[in-house]
This record gives structure tokens, sequence and C-alpha cells, in this order.
């Protein structure tokens, strides 16, 4: 079945498991961006994968970047690969997937797992394709992600693209789940909650792509999906397919890398949560920090409002003259130019209030917790301001994020 919609069917890679068996646990593993300055959690789901098949001897937690392990994980990653592409996995071709995962709070969270096409998506500033960013892409960090993309043969994703489901189409894939296979149907590791995944095929496929179908053409604006998690991965799908264009011309049509593997979530969904990403911000000269911090905030609540905590100290300021329309925006550009005057001073980016206050406590350590947006607000937002500052917003806490469980070629 050719894809004649940006979102389409795929060819899946799972483990060549039983729907209910023991060791999808040990597959599957949250998205590499989560926990980044709590290495106990990794070295938790070390001690549960050790040395079974699993999703976590393909990516590199971020957790990890800058340390002596890089390179020797990176390393590992590409043997663990080529194992994997060599037929470790059994694949499931031209379908989709619907996913209802369950979060750690008991609410069921609906989604589709599938292909979009590169081609209609594009991360360049001003740029207005049907697929945008939904943060500003720090170029930067994309040659790293290319390089490793570049020299890996299969794809696990953690990009979650959000669709304005004013058609219920997630509504009738749930109505019709029944019909199809389950593939997975496991308890996630570390308190993640639950996975349950059905195979959509045949007759069944047909009718979700045509609903799917019917929701990009009443797209007038011509912004069809948004990137709600993983930009950064997304555009380095994007850089890699560009690059691969670049030497093989037309070729690269047909190429695997012209699809990047995503998960399509509804906005309405119920379950769906949009949280602030909070800063900590790593300083030898705290008192520096706060005086700076102190010249452009007043005490007290205000138009746009922040908490801030150090190890000893824990006050609510706002921000006597904002330099963005949102609170997020004008803190980091705060921090963005605090940081370009001192080097050395660093910034991290913690998904989690309560691992927000504890890495606020270490001496040397500010922590900032402040109100999100509103998920209703993203779609009028890009539309009509472009993209958010980076790390706006988390599509639920932590351990909500997208597990990888499905991989997929990305060469020929």
């Amino acid at each position: 079945m050719s894809a004649k919609t940006i979102f389409s069917a795929a060819d899946f890679l799972l483990p060549p498991y039983t729907a209910k068996d023991p060791a999808w646990e040990k597959w599957a593993v949250i998205a590499v961006d989560q926990f980044t300055s709590e290495p106990s959690y990794w070295e938790k789901a070390e001690a549960i994968a050790k040395d079974a098949p699993s999703a976590l001897h393909l990516v590199l937690p971020e957790a990890y970047l800058e340390t002596e392990a890089e390179a020797s994980r990176n390393a590992e990653i590409q043997t663990a690969m080529a194992q994997m592409n060599a037929g470790a996995l059994k694949e499931y071709t031209d379908s989709l997937l619907y996913l209802e995962r369950t979060l750690p709070d008991g609410r069921v969270r609906r989604g589709l797992v599938g292909k979009i096409d590169l081609e209609k998506y594009d991360y360049a500033k001003g740029s207005a394709p049907a697929v945008r960013a939904t943060e500003a892409t720090v170029l930067e960090r994309i040659p790293p992600r290319v390089a490793i993309r570049s020299a890996a043969p299969l794809e696990l994703p953690h990009v979650m693209l959000l669709l304005n489901d004013a058609n219920g189409l997630m509504a009738s894939v749930s109505a019709n789940c029944a019909a199809y296979d389950c593939l997975y149907d496991f308890d996630l590791m570390l308190d993640g909650g639950h996975a349950k995944g059905f195979r959509i095929t045949g007759d069944a496929l047909a009718a979700v792509l045509a609903k799917i179908a019917e929701y990009e053409s009443s797209r007038e604006s011509g912004f069809v999906y948004a990137v709600g998690d993983g930009n950064h991965s997304l555009a380095a799908a994007k850089a890699h397919y560009e690059n691969i264009k670049a030497k093989e011309g037309s070729a690269a049509a047909d190429h695997p890398a012209r699809y990047a593997l995503v998960e399509l979530v509804a906005l309405e969904d119920d379950a769906l949560d949009f949280e602030p990403i909070y800063r900590v911000v790593e300083t030898e000269d705290t008192a520096d920090f706060l005086e700076a911090l102190g010249a452009i905030t007043k005490s007290g609540e205000g138009t746009q409002t922040v908490r801030v905590l150090t190890d000893d100290s824990d006050e609510t300021v706002s921000f006597t003259a904002p330099t963005h329309a949102l609170t997020v925006g004008t803190l980091q550009i705060f921090i963005d130019e605090y940081i370009a005057a001192h080097p050395g001073v660093k910034c991290d980016y913690i998904h989690d209030e309560a691992s927000l206050i504890a890495l606020a406590k270490r001496k040397g350590s500010v922590g900032f917790l402040f109100d999100g947006m509103a998920k209703e607000e993203l779609f009028p937002y890009v539309l009509d301001h472009g993209t958010l500052p980076r790390k706006t917003f988390s599509m639920g806490e932590a351990r909500s994020k997208r597990y990888y469980i499905e991989a997929r070629r990305i060469v020929k």
C-alpha cells in the first residue's frame, strides 16, 4: 500500500514474543531524554535489562552524554543494532499500530504508531510545513544525532506528533480495537504503567488511512501535525535524509530514511497533559546568579511568575519587564544571556517537580518552577508566532513519557 498521506503505514520490527511474555518488560525502556540528571534511574534500568534483549542496548540515555561511558556505549549500540537488524526481531509489514498506554496514575492515553514523510517536515526557522516543530531547534545538537543515525540500521521512536482530532480519528480506532491483533500487553519497567499494542492491517488499515486523509485535507491553514515530543530527534532524521538526498539525488525518494517512525496522539486525549519543563542552573557562584536575577525581578507574583529554589531558600518572584510572551521564554532568555557571559555555568531541563526540588537542594544549584502553557494554546501559538522556546512543555510527567518498543529499518 503506497503512502498517500503524510502519516502512513510502516514496516515494524518487534521482539518475537507472545503478547504477554514477561520479557517485554526488559525490552521496553523510557525515552533517553528523561532523568538526565538522575543516573540512578538508568542504573536501575540497566539492572533490569542486564543481558536480555532490550531497547536499552540500542539507545544512548542522555544522562551518559559527555561522560566516560559515552564512547563505549556507542560502540555497544552499533553491535546490538547489527544483531537486531540481522534477524533477531520479527517484521510486521504495511501496518499501523494502535497503542493503549496506561499511565502510572491509571489513565489511558491512545496513540497510533506509523511513519511520516520527512518531505512534509522542516525545522528551519521561518518555515511553515505541514509537520511543524514546536520548539526552537538548537542547531549544534543536530550533528551528533545525525552521526548516530547515519551509522544505525534501525530507528526506535520517541517522537510524538499531535493532531487536532476534530473528526474523531482516535475514537474510531479505539472503538474497533477488538478486531485488531494484539501484539503486546505488558507492564512497563520502573513504574511506567502499562502498554498494549494492536496491529492494524487490511480493510481496517484502509479505513483508518481514509480517516487520516480526511483529517489532513481538512487543515485549511496547512498546519497538520505539531511535534509534541522528540523535536531534536525528528530534526536529526530530517538532516540525515537531506544528506542522503544530496548524495543520491532523485533515488533518495524511495530511501527508507525519507520517513521517520512516530506516535500520533490526539491533542484532545483526556490522558494527555502538558507539563512545564523546569530549569536547574549549576553555578559555583549562586550569589552572583541570584543578584543578576534580582535585577530583573521583584518579589511576589506578577504576569510572569517563577519560584526560585536553592539549598537554603525558596522564593516566588516575577519578571518586571518580560522579554517574551511566555514565562518560560523570558526565563530562558535570561539564563542563556547569563551563561553566555559566564562560561562554565550550565542549565539542565527537568521533567518532574519532585526531581527539580531535590536537585535544587544541592549546593551550587538554582531551580525554577513555573506554570506551563495549556495544550489548547499550542496550535494557535505556533500558527501565529512560530516555534516555542526550547523545552517549553513535556507531554506528561517523566514516567508517562513514550517508551521505546517498536523499531524500523532506515537502511536499504
